[in-house]
C-alpha cells in the first residue's frame, strides 16, 4: 500500500475528512491539493512545475464545449418542471391506470421515466411528482411507505435515463462520446423501469389493500376524452425526446446542439401549455446558473486535487492497489461498486464523477474493461446515492414537500425496497454486459478481411513533361 510513499494515501484520507466535516466540496479539494502540494515541494516529493499547468487546465475547463450541454439541459428541465407538463401527464396516466390496484403507483413510475427523459434532473422529478401525486395517493388510501418510496424511486430513474447530466459528465471524464453513453444507458434504464413495475404488480397481488384502485368518480369520463388527455400530455414530450436524443444518437447534432434544441423545445412546450411567463423563465435561468456554477467550481477543485495527486504518484498507487485485488476484473468491479455504494453516503454524484472516476479509469483500461459499459455501470450504482437513508437527496427533497403527518421514518423505510431493486440492476449489468453494449453495437459492422483497397498505378512522366498517363 505504501510502495509509492505515504503522501497519496494521506492525501486521499485528507479529502475524506474534509467531506465528512461538511466543508464545501470545491474549496475542500482546492485546499487539500494546494496543502499537500506545498508539503510535497518542501519534502521534494512533488515538482513545482506541475502547478504551472493549472492555468491551462482551468482554461480547458471553461472552454470545454461538451460541458456547455449542462446548462442547456438544466434549463430545459427547469422550464418543463414549472410549465405544468408533469401535472398533465400524471393526471391523464393516473386515470388511465386508476381502475386497477396500484394504478397510481404505475402512473408515477411511467410518468417519472418520461419526466426524467425530458428534464434530466432528479430534484425536478422528485419534487414535481411529490407535490402532484403524494396528496392524491394519501387521499385514496395508499400505504405511506409505498407512496413515498415509489415517488422517490421514480425520480431517481432520471439519473440513468438520457439526457441525464451525470452521463454527460461521465462521458467527459472517460473520454468517450456522449451519444455512446446515452445509447448504453437505454437498456439499463428500461430494465430499471420494468423492475419497478414488476415490484408494484407483485405487491398489488399480495397486499392490494396498500394500493386500492381509484373510485369511479375520481376517474371521471373514460373513452376518447381520457385517451385524448393522455396523448396531449405524452405526444409533445415524446417529440421533444426524439428531437434531443434522436439527433444526438444519429450523429446529426453534438451534445451542445442537442441541448440547445431541447431548451428551445421546452420553451415551445411551455407556450403550448399556455404557461410561458417571464417569472418562469427567470426562475429557470437562476436555477441553471446556480447548478452550472456549482459544477464548474467542483470541476476546478477536482482538477487541482487530481493534478497534485498524480504528481505524488497517486494514480500509480491506485492502479497498483486495485489491479492486485483477487478475482481479476470481477474482483475489481465488485470492490469498485461496493466502494461507490458506501461513499455515496457522503458524496454527491457530481463529486464521485469528478473525484473518484478519474482515479479508476487507468485501472479499468489496464484490465481491458469497456469504458462505456463501466461508465453506465457506475451511473446505475450512483442512483443509490439519492436513496440512501439517512443522506439520500431524493429523501430530503421528499421530506421537504411531504405533509407533517408523514413521519421521516416512514420515508426512510419506504426507500429500502427500492434501494435493493437498484442494487439488483447493478448485479444484472455486471453479469449481463449486453444490456449496455447491445445498443451501441447494434449498427452495421464491417469485416476488415473483406475490405479491398484498389490504388491506381501510373507511369512516370515522359521526357516531354506531359501529364502522367493513368
Amino acid at each position: 500500500m505504501f510502495s509509492y510513499g505515504v503522501m497519496p494515501p494521506l492525501m486521499f484520507a485528507g479529502m475524506i475528512c474534509f467531506m465528512i466535516i461538511g466543508f464545501p466540496v470545491a474549496f475542500s479539494l482546492i485546499a487539500v491539493g494546494l496543502f499537500f502540494g506545498s508539503i510535497g515541494i518542501l519534502t521534494e516529493h512533488f515538482h513545482p512545475s506541475f502547478l504551472q499547468a493549472l492555468p491551462l487546465r482551468f482554461y480547458g475547463i471553461i472552454s470545454n464545449d461538451l460541458l456547455l450541454a449542462i446548462p442547456f439541459f438544466t434549463f430545459m428541465g427547469a422550464i418543463l418542471e414549472r410549465c405544468g407538463l408533469a401535472e398533465d401527464l400524471l393526471e391523464g396516466t393516473g386515470k388511465l391506470f386508476g381502475r386497477v390496484p396500484g394504478g397510481l403507483a404505475y402512473a408515477v413510475i411511467v410518468v417519472g421515466a418520461i419526466l426524467g427523459a425530458i428534464t434530466g434532473t432528479v430534484a425536478a422529478s422528485v419534487i414535481a411528482m411529490g407535490v402532484i401525486s403524494l396528496p392524491v395517493m394519501m387521499r385514496y388510501g395508499y400505504d405511506q411507505k409505498l407512496a413515498t418510496g415509489v415517488i422517490a424511486a421514480s425520480g431517481t430513474i432520471t439519473q440513468l435515463i438520457p439526457p441525464s447530466l451525470v452521463l454527460i459528465i461521465l462521458a467527459e471524464q472517460l473520454g468517450k462520446p456522449v451519444g455512446d453513453m446515452y445509447l448504453g444507458a437505454i437498456g439499463p434504464s428500461m430494465l430499471q423501469v420494468l423492475i419497478f413495475l414488476a415490484y408494484v404488480f407483485v405487491l398489488s397481488l399480495i397486499k392490494p389493500h396498500h394500493m386500492p384502485p381509484l373510485p369511479p368518480e375520481a376517474i371521471g369520463e373514460g373513452g376518447w376524452p381520457l385517451v385524448k388527455q393522455v396523448l396531449w400530455g405524452m405526444i409533445p414530450s415524446i417529440v421533444l425526446i426524439m428531437l434531443v436524443l434522436g439527433t444526438l444518437a444519429m450523429g446529426l447534432a453534438t451534445p451542445t446542439e442537442a441541448g440547445a434544441m431541447g431548451a428551445v423545445g421546452a420553451i415551445v412546450l411551455a407556450a403550448l401549455h399556455r404557461r410561458l411567463t417571464w417569472p418562469l423563465v427567470r426562475q429557470a435561468m437562476a436555477s441553471t446558473g446556480r447548478l452550472t456554477a456549482m459544477v464548474v467550481f467542483i470541476l476546478i477543485g477536482a482538477t487541482v486535487f487530481s493534478l497534485v495527486f498524480q504528481g505524488m504518484d497517486g494514480a500509480l498507487w491506485i492502479e497498483h492497489m486495485l489491479s492486485q485485488l483477487p478475482g481479476g476484473r470481477l474482483g475489481f468491479l465488485i470492490f469498485v461498486n461496493v466502494f461507490v455504494f458506501f461513499i455515496a453516503f457522503f458524496l454527491d454524484f457530481f463529486e464521485i464523477a469528478f473525484i473518484i472516476v478519474p482515479l479508476l479509469v487507468p485501472v479499468a483500461i489496464k484490465l481491458d474493461i469497456n469504458l462505456i459499459w463501466f461508465g453506465v455501470l457506475l451511473c446505475v450504482n450512483m442512483q443509490t446515492a439519492f436513496m440512501h437513508p439517512p443522506f439520500g437527496f431524493a429523501l430530503f427533497y421528499l421530506r421537504g414537500i411531504a405533509p407533517k403527518s408523514i413521519r421521516t421514518s416512514q420515508i426512510y423505510w419506504g426507500a429500502i425496497p427500492w434501494l435493493f431493486m437498484q442494487l439488483i440492476l447493478v448485479v444484472v449489468v455486471i453479469m449481463w454486459p449486453d444490456a449496455v453494449t447491445y445498443w451501441i453495437s447494434a449498427g452495421p459492422t464491417v469485416d476488415p478481411a473483406t475490405i479491398e483497397l484498389n490504388i491506381p498505378q501510373f507511369e512516370p512522366p515522359p521526357l516531354n513533361m506531359g501529364p502522367p498517363q493513368f
